[in-house]
């Protein structure tokens, strides 16, 4: 059996509040990904989903107490590396797709600024020209028609799909073994959502990348994903095959399906979450009883 690609052990992220107590924001929480492997998670607001990709690639603020047994990636203990190697490491194996680009990319400068910061960094004795060029390329990947025009354009001139796809061009052009996408699509119609999908799953199957998928859409979920992680208040409360996600059965999870009625005769009253006190503590992945 060929070993994770990704690997976390009991992974715990708290932050101090006011009075001085450390509340956690994912408590124990414990998932492995496949070479390849699309892994979805889902969850409500506050749950971790972000968090949790955010660890894995250091980028948690000064204030969060961040440990774990382990972290692995591809067999490299990621705990036990030095702040600048791991820094490396992460950013020559690991991207990360954010949210909206309005807000990731920076409002005064160019893309092809920001795209030539992030390439330096892998090749840093690149010429102009020839950064220029790779520049232009990597926006054509992603389907892009003018490159150029692009390339001189700041993020306020571009549209939510377009600035979508310069962060993907950003991302995965330097080739990285794994891919955080932190709801990509949220901010998007559908039109150009579906659009940016196929363009990820065009990227994940060119560079054999493998992909958490960090999402409130369950149905984009199942329909993308290879596996499913759903997580409660920091924890993961079930994990499953994306396609056997309608069968869950945590009540959590139910009661998430619950909220995405069909287009098609839906219900006269859309359900409400009715949250148990007992799902906060109980072990994490058990699998709980429909009600």
């Amino acid at each position: 059996m060929d070993a994770p690609l990704c690997e976390i052990d009991d992974l715990r992220i708290a932050f101090r509040a006011h009075d001085g107590t450390l509340n956690e924001a994912v408590r124990g929480l414990s998932l492995t990904l496949k070479k390849g492997e699309r892994l979805g998670i889902v969850g409500e607001s506050g749950s971790g989903k972000s968090l949790t990709g955010r660890a894995l690639l250091g980028l948690l603020p000064p204030a969060a107490h961040c440990s774990a047994r382990a972290l692995r990636f591809d067999g490299q203990d990621m705990l036990a590396m030095p702040a600048a190697r791991r820094r490396r490491f992460c950013g020559s194996q690991m991207g990360m797709v954010l949210q909206d680009p309005k807000y990731s990319l920076n409002p005064v400068m160019t893309v092809e600024q920001q795209m030539r910061e992030a390439f330096a960094l892998h090749e840093p004795k690149l010429g102009r020209r020839a950064m220029r060029e790779k520049i232009a390329s990597a926006l054509e990947s992603v389907h892009i028609r003018q490159p150029e025009r692009v390339a001189r354009s700041y993020p306020h001139e571009l549209s939510g799909g377009m600035g979508q796809r310069v962060m993907i061009a950003m991302m995965v052009s330097t080739g990285p073994r794994l891919l955080i996408a932190d709801e990509p699509t949220s901010a998007l119609d559908v039109l150009v959502s579906m659009q940016v999908l196929a363009l990820l799953d065009e990227m994940i199957e060119r560079h054999q990348t493998g992909l958490i998928f960090i999402s409130h859409d369950l149905p984009l979920v199942m329909s993308f994903c290879d596996r499913v992680v759903v997580m409660y208040a920091g924890r993961v409360v079930e994990t499953c095959a994306a396609r056997d996600l309608v069968n869950a059965q945590h009540p959590y999870t139910r009661g998430l399906l619950a909220a995405n009625p069909p287009l098609v005769d839906p219900p006269a009253e859309l359900p409400v979450l009715s949250r148990d006190a007992a799902w906060f503590n109980e072990p994490a992945g058990q699998q709980g009883v429909p009600r």
